[in-house]
């Protein structure tokens, strides 16, 4: 398990896929001394807890890697389970978001679809 706090940049939209599988990305912006755009994807259920953000939002993000490897070629994911409110300004329902554990990725099937 990891996290990362920062503040929400980039809200995309709810990406379905023919096998019924649904993920949301979001990118968030460190405050590091040299700041990074690192992009995450929620899946399932987790996809309520984006839902709720809004640009701006000052964020705590715990997620997972996940790594895969297909046709030769290799792709890693950031897959949030968790976001939280990091101080700051944020969206008042974000509070209320909240869910336990990973939650599991997509398959082979669905990289078809990505724009890789």
């Amino acid at each position: 398990m990891y996290e990362m706090v920062g503040s929400v940049k980039v809200i995309e939209e709810t990406q379905t896929f023919s096998s019924g599988f649904s993920k949301r990305e979001f990118v968030i912006t460190t405050e590091d001394k040299f700041p990074q755009d690192v992009k995450f994807e929620a899946t399932k259920e987790k996809i309520e807890q984006v839902d709720k953000l809004k640009v701006g939002d000052h964020v705590k993000v715990s997620f997972n890697i996940r790594g895969n490897e297909y046709k030769g070629r290799y792709y890693v994911n950031l897959q949030a389970w968790k976001i939280e409110n990091a101080g700051g300004q944020v969206s008042p329902a974000l509070d209320a978001a909240g869910s336990e554990g990973s939650s599991g990725g997509g398959n082979l099937d669905d990289l078809e679809e990505s724009p890789f």
